[in-house]
Formats: structure tokens, sequence, C-alpha cells
């Protein structure tokens, strides 16, 4: 029997549900169009010094619109925080495990299971220690925590930065000191937690504590919160612990009990939502952490890696170098293709408006509240990744007939200015919102 050419348009299209990047839908006159608006802003000056690549897909037709470079693998800085999330969203129940436990006579024993939240500066989380309160004797087991205090590849010299916190079993405070002063007309300090007042010292150094000590550096002409990452140790979270309880804690090895209950805590899309629209790197790295510890007593960043490129991400054509939760590291390298892999299956696993709540909303929240604003409506929901010569920008782009388009677009080793790459990729966006 004969087949017509509307049968074969419509046989393509149903093989190409198999297939996440075949373009076999996409109307000859749309692709045409977008390959010679993209192509020519890509053949602009500001894209003539560096290595770009981009890739556009619609997740309801299953069609790749556009790609250049899309296999090829990047530093995606902050990107990275879209596999964090993925493996929060498939390996973390609707609240953070807070805390692992077990009560033995009128013991208790406790170990971290990576939770940031205890009076961390925003949360100021407290589950954690009204729990505690109601115990006498508390023995602390630290000894789970088999990671590294910094990411491979992290920058030595950003010990002291606000973004670069210590990872850790039991986060307090969020593992920084935040100080500023308590008005504009006194030399008074608030330090949080008052614990470190002593180590402050009133003065303008080059940086903002001693490398191998916890004593902290203000500037008191500074007029802006300052928040200084601690340098942790066991004895450091024993102490805080206990002024926050105003208890002795004892130190443990190992927790005596085969089976260790779990303390729920915040809503897990509480830090989420954090991490992903204010590009929060500790949040990150505790996420991972939080989602080893899911699958064993060891929290190793390396364990969720591992389990979800071998349980959720086999399918990636260009396998990723992943080292962190946050993208601090430049060891990492993932491709655009592997970046709209995650974001397309997130789109289909979970609802959407939940989905977008997590993203930075264009002009209105997070690392893009100063770009892609809507007209009227909002119509990108994405995750900036900027380091020193290099921006990305992955996520969502809803078009003015409705199309939702998934996208990947990112820059490496550019000397010009970010703000004129981000520029062109917003005029970019505005002419695929407007024309698709």
């Amino acid at each position: 029997m004969k087949i017509t050419k509307l049968k074969k348009i419509l046989l393509i299209c149903s093989l190409s549900y198999f297939t996440l990047f075949t373009g076999a839908c996409t109307s000859t006159k749309v692709v045409r169009k977008l390959n010679k608006t993209v192509t020519g802003t890509l053949k602009l000056e500001t894209f003539q010094n560096h290595f770009t690549g981009i890739m556009i897909y619609d997740p309801i037709a299953m069609d790749t619109l556009y790609r250049f470079n899309s296999d090829k693998y990047f530093t995606p800085a902050s990107n990275t925080k879209i596999f964090t999330l993925y493996s929060s969203l498939v390996m973390l129940p609707k609240n953070l495990p807070a805390l692992k436990y077990c009560i033995i006579k009128d013991s208790l024993f406790i170990e971290g299971t990576g939770d940031p939240s205890m009076l961390h500066p925003f949360f100021k989380d407290s589950t954690v220690i009204q729990f505690l309160k109601g115990f006498k004797n508390i023995a602390l087991n630290q000894s789970n925590f088999t990671d590294s205090r910094y990411g491979p590849g992290w920058a030595w010299e950003d010990y002291d930065g606000y973004y670069s916190p210590e990872r850790s079993a039991l986060p307090i405070f969020g593992n920084v000191v935040t100080i500023s002063h308590t008005d504009t007309l006194t030399d008074a300090l608030n330090i949080y937690p008052n614990s470190f007042k002593d180590n402050v010292r009133l003065l303008k150094h080059p940086k903002n504590r001693d490398i191998s000590t916890n004593i902290f550096y203000f500037d008191p002409q500074r007029k802006d919160t300052l928040e200084i990452p601690f340098k942790l140790d066991n004895e450091i979270v024993r102490v805080l612990l206990e002024e926050a309880l105003d208890k002795k804690i004892g130190l443990t090895n190992n927790i005596p009990c085969e089976n260790k209950m779990v303390l729920p805590g915040l809503p897990t899309d509480s830090i989420n939502k954090r991490m992903m629209q204010e590009s929060d790197n500790f949040l990150a790295e505790q996420l991972l952490l939080l989602a080893s510890s899911t699958l064993s007593d060891s929290l190793n960043t390396e364990i969720t890696i591992g389990h979800m490129l071998e349980n959720h991400l086999q399918e990636l054509n260009q396998p990723p170098r992943w080292v962190d939760g946050s993208g601090l590291s430049r060891y990492n390298l993932f491709t655009p293709e592997s970046m709209v892999y995650v974001l397309n299956a997130m789109y289909k696993e979970f609802p959407k408006d939940r989905l977008f709540s997590l993203f930075a909303e264009g002009g209105v929240s997070g690392t893009i509240t100063d770009w892609y604003p809507g007209n009227p409506d909002s119509y990108v929901y994405a995750k900036t990744g900027t380091l020193g010569n290099n921006h990305n920008i992955s996520g969502y782009l809803i078009t003015k007939s409705g199309k939702t388009l998934i996208f990947s677009f990112m820059n490496n080793h550019f000397t010009n200015s970010t703000s004129e790459v981000k520029e062109q990729m917003e005029y970019l966006f505005k002419w695929i919102r407007d024309n698709l």
C-alpha cells in the first residue's frame, strides 16, 4: 500500500517520541527563521573571541530547534546546580532529613545528615535545637563525614569568601560568621553567632579571616553586612552546639545501634529554591551530602554523583565530569545537551508550577532580577552560571504563542565584559519569545 506524504510525516513524528533530540517534527519555515537569527547573532563580534554552545529544544514536540557546539564540553560554573537540583528532587523526601539519632536508655546519640538549615542566617531553623533540648545526655558522632571540607579544584584563596563555606555533616549558623553594624551612628557590631565576638578585629585587612585560625577582620568603615566562613573542626561544632543548647555535648566515634531514626526538618523545596535563585554554593554542596545520607551512613558528594549517573543520568550522550554541587570547581565539565537533558527530565517528572517556582524568574527574582524582564508576563525561568571569563544560562523560555522551550546557552573564555555577552543573549531570547 502506498504511504502518503502526510502518513510519512506522522510516522516520523511518532518515531521521534523515542529519542530526545531528533528535530524531525519542526516546520521548515520555523527552523530556517530560527537558524538565520541565531547564526547571525553568533557571528557578532561579541561571540568571536570565545567558545560558545547553544541548544534550544521543544519538549512537547520533542524537537531540537537549534544546536551549535551542543555536544562540546564547557565549564558550567553554577549551571552545575541544575544537576544538584535534579539530585535533590529525585533523592530527598518532602522534608529534609535534619538529623539521624537513636536513644539508648537515657542517652541520645546523634549524627548530622548535612542539613544546612540549623540556625542558618537566612532560615534560622531551630528544629534540631528544640529536639535536642529534650535530652540530658547527648553524644555527637562526626565520623560519618568522609568528604573534604572544600570541593576538588576550588580556589584556595577563596577560603574567606562568603560564597565558599566549608562543607560538613552538621552545619550550624550556615558555617559562617555574620558581622554588621547595629546602626550607622555607632561602632557597635552585631555578630552572629556571638560566640566569635572576641575573635573579631576592627581593622581594614586584605583578607576577612586568617587562613589557619578563626580570627576575623572587619573594616570599621564598612556599611554592609559581611559573611565570613569560619574554620571547622569537631571541637568548634561541639562548642557552638553546646552554646546554642546551654548544655554539655559528648563526642563519640559511632552510634551504637543498627536502626537510626530520622528527624524531619524544613521543606526540601525551601532549600532548593534559595539554592537556585540566589545561586547559594553552600546550600548546593550540602544538598549533595544530604542526598548521600539517604543511601549510606557516610556523607560524601561522590556517593550522590555516582548514584545519579548510574541510575538517573545513564542515557546522557556526553557523560559529564561532575565533581561538586555548586559549580565552584573549574574541574566540572558539562555540555549544553546534557543541561537540556536534565531540564527536560525535570519538566516531564515534576509539576510545572513547582519546578518554575524554584528557578530565578527574569525581571523578578534571583540572579536574573535585572535581566530578561517580562513583556508583560515573565518568560525566562533559568539558572545562571558565572565564573571569571565564563557566563552560562540554562532553563525554560515561554514564547508569546504559549510554547515552553528548554535552552542552554554557554559561553566560555571571553575577554570582553560579561554584560556585553548578556545583552546579546537577552536580544536573542526576546526574539525567540516573540517569534516562535
